[in-house]
């Protein structure tokens, strides 16, 4: 005869995971709603000349830091558990915040840290949540090479809508520089040798970006509002 027991047990272990499924999942819903709060502040930067831009950068910066007290929490939860029996739950809410942080890095906020061209590294954005990167040798919450390149491609796709509203406020300049950048970025996810599936579909995204931030540039040349060796450099 089975003993029941063994059932028993099982069901202790459901109820167990269904448990830290939805604490977690408590944890993410607070953080979702503040990302939102953050985007909605850094999507300002669309209508808002570049010189103007310190107060928003300044908002957002403080509400990224509420996000990485969430981040906090859900760290410590998280790394009691097996980073991969979880870690689908968080990857795209983590994924949005490393974005809102490169994001303000590259629109000039954290004034604190060095940036290499404008854009936060993977370690300084680590250094901002607080949490360690790339960990592969034990079970604790981290921020992934994953993560971070998605958050990468999602900064490309921001910034070619930017270049496009720029253009708008006339702010001839800022395209050129988001010119360079993206071409920069694109330069260097060539170099990579991408395993993930849903990351390297994303990727293939990035050469009509830098495409469309192209033709801003050319456009602003033909009606001769860049300087023309400024264009040609772009």
């Amino acid at each position: 005869m089975v003993d029941p027991a063994i059932f028993v047990h099982l069901q202790a272990k459901i109820d167990e995971d269904s448990q830290v499924r939805d604490e977690l999942r408590s944890i993410l819903q607070r953080l979702e709603r503040q990302g939102r709060t953050t985007q909605s502040l850094l999507a300002r930067a669309h209508s808002t000349p570049s010189n103007q831009l310190s107060p928003i950068l300044e908002d957002a910066e403080r509400s990224i830091l509420v996000e990485v007290e969430t981040i906090s929490g859900l760290s410590t939860l998280a790394s009691k558990h097996p980073y991969y029996k979880y870690n689908s739950l968080w990857s795209r809410d983590v994924q949005n915040v490393t974005f809102a942080i490169v994001l303000c890095g590259w629109l000039g906020g954290f004034k604190n840290i060095e940036k290499h061209d404008r854009l936060l590294t993977i370690e300084e954005v680590g250094t901002i949540l607080r949490v360690p990167v790339n960990v592969s040798d034990r079970d604790v919450f981290h921020l992934t090479i994953e993560e971070y390149l998605h958050a990468l491609i999602s900064l490309i796709e921001e910034l070619a809508r930017l270049a496009v509203n720029s253009v708008t406020l006339g702010d001839y300049g800022r395209p050129l520089e988001i010119s360079q950048f993206v071409k920069d970025l694109h330069a260097g996810f060539q170099i990579l040798n991408l395993k993930n599936d849903s990351l390297r579909r994303r990727s293939d995204s990035i050469k009509y970006n830098v495409k469309k931030v192209e033709d801003v540039v050319y456009d602003l040349s033909l009606r001769n509002l860049i300087p023309q060796h400024d264009a040609v450099l772009t």
